[in-house]
C-alpha cells in the first residue's frame, strides 16, 4: 500500500510540474512578444524625434558670410565668417577681419535662440592700433548677436571695447 501511495504521489508531482513548465514557456513567449512590440513602438517614436531634431527651428546659417567692424573713428572694415552646422540651430563659427593695423577674429560656437537672437560662445579678439596702443582686447564667454532687420544683419550687443569706446561688430547674412 505504501508503494501505491508513493507511486501516485510521484505521478501527480511529475504531471503538475510538466504543466507548469508548459505554462511558463507559453508566458515567456507572450511576454517576449509584448516587449518586442513595445521596443518597436519606442524605436519608431525615437526615430521621428531624431528626424525633427535635425531640422532647424530657424533659418539655416551654414556657409561663408560677410563680417564687418566699425568704430567711431574709422571706416567699416570687412572680412568673412564661416558657420558650419553642428546640430539643430547650432554652428561652429570662425572668421576674421584684417585691414592695415586693424584685426578682429571670432572663434567659437553659436546657437540661434530666436528669430532675432543668436548666442555666441567663444572668443572675439580685436587689435586696433589706435585703441590701447594696439594691445589685443578679447571678449570671452557667451555674447549675444541681435538682428533688427529681419535676420540680414546681426550685431554684437557687447559694444564697448577695452578702451571704453563703442564699436560695431556685425555678421551679414
Amino acid at each position: 500500500m505504501k508503494n501505491l501511495i508513493t507511486a501516485i504521489a510521484i505521478t501527480t508531482l511529475v504531471v503538475s510540474c510538466s504543466k507548469k513548465d508548459a505554462q511558463s514557456t507559453a508566458n515567456q513567449s507572450d511576454s517576449t512578444k509584448i516587449v518586442d512590440s513595445i521596443n518597436a513602438a519606442r524605436t519608431k517614436i525615437n526615430d521621428s524625434i531624431k528626424a525633427k531634431n535635425s531640422e532647424n527651428n530657424f533659418k539655416d546659417f551654414s556657409g561663408d558670410h560677410k563680417f564687418t567692424y566699425q568704430s567711431q573713428n574709422s571706416s567699416t572694415k570687412t572680412g568673412s565668417v564661416n558657420f558650419k552646422k553642428m546640430g539643430r540651430d547650432d554652428y561652429d563659427v570662425s572668421g576674421s577681419i584684417k585691414s592695415g593695423e586693424i584685426s578682429v577674429t571670432i572663434k567659437g560656437s553659436a546657437v540661434v535662440v530666436s528669430p532675432k537672437h543668436l548666442n555666441f560662445t567663444g572668443e572675439i579678439t580685436q587689435s586696433i592700433s589706435s585703441d590701447n596702443n594696439g594691445k589685443p582686447y578679447t571678449r570671452k564667454g557667451t555674447k549675444t548677436f541681435m538682428s533688427k532687420d529681419g535676420g540680414k544683419t546681426w550685431r554684437l550687443q557687447d559694444m564697448v571695447n577695452g578702451s571704453g569706446f563703442v564699436d560695431y561688430i556685425d555678421i551679414h547674412f
